[in-house]
């Protein structure tokens, strides 16, 4: 099996929804412990996020979001506060504010007594400060004066990577090329491009605002002055490759107005799984690309499919928990690697937009053009098999004929918006129905009535 998804037997943070009644001011207030940080506006609803506290002291890591719907008051609730325990109400710091910034680096820039969660919860001192490298947050003990750890807080640096974009099959209109055991010679230099590695976070490795690198630390791209240029043959381009690929999604993302959509650093491996195969893990929030055939994370669709997971399972925690709803996820995968690829490939019938994955299927399919699934097949919802994959494509269908008559950036909004309120048992029907809602409030009813023509073409609604 393919690019499969691994679901956890529990999600982690709680969501939940609230039904009220009048408008979104008469919202029941935040439970006690927390801080109003700051509220945003998306598209259909207001965003209020908060900062856990205990004894009045900050709780490192923990939150609480109220998101309510602008036209209807209804209110869902993502709870992340963290457990507090062995830690007194009454607790005092036993070492001096002075003493945690003398063990902190460079020069002090703000200090706080803060609460570390966990079951034998801290009283810390939370010391952000300027060094060389930019600014540090060092979290000492207030107890003892132990340094616990040392936190970079460097934001927006960016650098110059190599990469293939999407893959040199749909870039150079090739489908005679084939992996040769990895060897640089199989893909001509002109299928490289040069990109800038935005929104790096400094520390010399590919790690930033919205991607992170989780392989062992010897085997990380090391570059100080951020310039990360390889080619296939060494495992750091697939680094590149991931970084790149998993950064543009979410700045895409941002540019349409969505700034709560697994906005993140997201981990992701390229090395340690010998496997023609690629997975998202939510119990760790991770992607994993195989080494077996052509690597994995050597092209940029393998990656958004893998991030696409990602996305709906920041939406929906555990997203997917059922047939027909881990198939709309697949689907929802294949459409998300084929919509970030469009801006980047001809369409063409030599290597369809419609096919996923040109590059990492040339290990293992003959047929030309070479895919490892499309969007564009004529599968309807009677045609399911109870496999997510092979049902997936009904679903991505659906998606695809959205895509191609309202454009790239309408039919993004609409589904990203759109599965916020899915469930992680949600059917095709329910989420269908959803989606032409969404596109009805979003924006009007011609819309909503294509959306609904494309989900109805398939048999689903």
């Amino acid at each position: 099996m393919r690019l499969r998804r691994l679901v956890p037997a529990a999600a982690g943070a709680a969501a939940l929804v609230v039904a009220l009644t009048g408008t979104p001011a008469q919202a029941a207030p935040a439970p006690d412990g927390l801080r109003l940080v700051v509220t945003h506006t998306s598209l259909l609803a207001t965003h209020e996020w908060y900062a856990q506290t205990f004894a009045g002291h900050p709780v490192l890591g923990g939150f609480y979001a109220r998101h309510v719907d602008r036209a209807t008051g209804q209110v869902r609730v993502d709870d992340g506060r963290l457990a507090v325990d062995g830690l007194g109400a009454t607790a005092t710091p036993r070492v001096g504010a002075d003493a945690a910034v003398a063990a902190a680096p460079g020069q002090p820039l703000s200090t706080e007594v803060a609460v570390l969660p966990g079951s034998a919860a801290k009283l810390v001192y939370a010391v952000v400060s300027d060094t060389d490298a930019g600014s540090r947050r060092t979290i000492v003990d207030a107890s003892s004066g132990t340094v616990l750890k040392v936190e970079n807080l460097v934001r927006h640096v960016d650098g110059t990577g190599q990469v293939f974009a999407p893959n040199p099959v749909a870039d150079l209109q090739a489908q005679k090329l084939t992996d040769q055991r990895d060897q640089n010679r199989a893909v001509p230099d002109v299928a490289y491009h040069t990109v800038t590695l935005s929104n790096l976070d400094g520390s010399g490795v590919l790690s930033g605002d919205f991607a992170r690198i989780v392989d062992p630390r010897g085997r990380q791209a090391r570059s100080a002055s951020n310039t990360f240029v390889y080619q296939r043959e060494s495992d750091f381009f697939e680094q590149v490759m991931s970084y790149w690929s998993m950064t543009e999604a979410q700045r895409y993302i941002q540019r349409l107005g969505f700034t709560d959509v697994n906005n993140e650093p997201q981990e992701f491996r390229t090395t340690g799984f010998t496997d023609d195969n690629s997975f998202y893990d939510s119990s760790v929030d991770r992607i994993t690309f195989g080494t077996g055939g052509v690597d994995d994370a050597e092209d940029a669709e393998v990656i958004w499919h893998e991030y696409g997971h990602a996305i709906q399972d920041a939406q929906v925690p555990n997203f997917g928990d059922a047939i027909e709803a881990g198939s709309i996820g697949e689907g929802f995968g294949d459409w998300w690697a084929m919509v970030m690829s469009a801006p980047l490939q001809r369409d063409t019938a030599v290597t369809p937009l419609a096919c996923i994955a040109d590059w990492d299927s040339v290990s293992y399919t003959a047929e030309e053009p070479h895919c490892l699934r499309r969007t564009d097949t004529d599968l309807t919802y009677a045609d399911r098999i109870g496999q997510v994959h092979f049902d997936g494509q009904i679903w991505s269908r659906a998606l695809n004929d959205i895509f191609r008559a309202l454009g790239r950036d309408r039919s993004v909004t609409i589904v990203l918006e759109s599965q916020f309120s899915y469930t992680p048992t949600i059917t095709m029907a329910a989420a269908a129905q959803v989606t032409v809602d969404t596109a009805r409030a979003l924006f009007n009813a011609a819309d909503a009535a294509t959306v609904r023509a494309a989900f109805q073409a398939r048999g689903i609604l």
